[in-house]
């Protein structure tokens, strides 16, 4: 994930989660699969009549309970470390997050992390491109703990974090109500009231911004991750949130080469925003270079199509970036919380866009 000198941070989606207390890294093999396959092995040479005696093949099983029971399962990672479970959990880091930090770094970080807390309730969770990542917080909502495990159960992500929040602006709504402007099913990569489940949260110009993409059986591309053509967002009509009149419209910027290099001079990439009077000021961001279907000056309807879903700006993959601000220059005002007609948007949810729209 990056941040740029504009205000704009946009989501890295296939990056590893970072330690920013700490810990870093990517997905790998690791026990669980070994144990597995160990578990199939001895349940056929049993079927087979090896000869072991009763009392030795019972031995065997408890054998395997126990290091079934040493497995720490993605959805119970906040309670290990709470626990104290650190070898066991050390035990499961992918090898790049063992390169990142070692056992003694995480014992001391995690000890110190949650030091008088009862328990972590969980908060969210998102299942994408092979990892499954989760968020945890405090009953006072001021420590957070996300946690990605791979499809074979290694962690390939941790990351805890001292939380912040602002119950004063988390209370107040965008007088307008606003449409998802999109069609179809679309997935909440980032959407929240904490910097873990939303990191856009952490700042006031994006604070309840959200990011979208499309996915399909837990994937959001099919085909070569390299294309941007394989994601299921990319050229999907982008829609007007509410009426209004477009005063900002940049379609010249590239697309990026998805999982390589993103564009940090231009955050925002190719982006229309639209004002819906009232002080309020929508910004759809990441469109498809060339894709713009409206210019400055025009009147729009909600659900007219304003462009297509694109790669553009410091972003990594296809995606749709939306937010309601105070003021037209996006990096300088301030974010509001959006009365969505649909309801909020929150991390690893599944929600549906419009229907009928006026599409091109």
């Amino acid at each position: 994930m990056t941040y740029s000198r504009s205000g704009i941070k946009t989501c890295c989606l296939t990056a590893g989660l970072a330690l920013s207390i700490a810990l870093a890294g990517c997905s790998s093999a690791n026990d669980t699969g070994k144990q597995a396959e160990h578990m199939d092995t001895s349940r056929d040479t049993s079927e087979q009549g090896s000869g072991m005696e009763a009392g030795q093949q019972m031995a065997v099983m408890d054998e395997e309970e126990q290091k079934k029971k040493t497995v720490i399962l993605p959805e119970d990672t906040a309670a290990a470390l709470l626990a104290g479970r650190y070898k066991e959990l050390y035990g499961q880091f992918s090898s790049p997050m063992r390169e990142a930090a070692s056992y003694e770094q995480l014992k001391e970080l995690a000890g110190s992390f949650t030091e008088g807390v009862e328990a972590f309730e969980p908060v969210s969770r998102l299942v994408l491109n092979g990892l499954d990542t989760r968020v945890w917080t405090d009953s006072s909502g001021s420590k957070g703990v996300m946690a990605a495990h791979d499809e074979e159960g290694a962690v390939a992500g941790l990351q805890v974090l001292h939380l912040r929040s602002y119950p004063e602006t988390d209370g107040q709504m965008t007088s307008k109500t606003y449409a998802y402007p999109f069609e179809g099913e679309w997935l909440v990569v980032w959407g929240g009231h904490n910097e873990l489940s939303n990191y856009h949260y952490a700042y006031e110009s994006q604070r309840y911004a959200a990011d979208l993409v499309k996915a399909v059986d837990g994937y959001s591309y099919k085909g070569d991750p390299k294309l941007n053509e394989s994601y299921y967002a990319f050229g999907e009509p982008v829609l007007a949130p509410a009426d209004g009149t477009v005063v900002h419209v940049k379609d010249d910027i590239p697309d990026n080469k998805p999982v390589g290099v993103m564009n940090e001079a231009e955050p925002a990439g190719n982006v229309v925003v639209i004002d819906h009077g009232g002080g309020e000021y929508s910004m759809l961001a990441h469109l498809q270079q060339g894709s713009a279907a409206v210019r400055k000056g025009d009147r729009v309807k909600r659900g007219d199509q304003i462009g297509r879903c694109g790669n553009s700006g410091n972003s990594s993959e296809p995606h749709i970036h939306l937010q309601v601000s105070d003021g037209a220059d996006y990096a300088q005002a301030r974010s509001l919380n959006i009365a969505w007609e649909e309801g909020e948007l929150l991390h690893g949810q599944t929600v549906i866009g419009m229907a009928g729209s006026q599409t091109e």
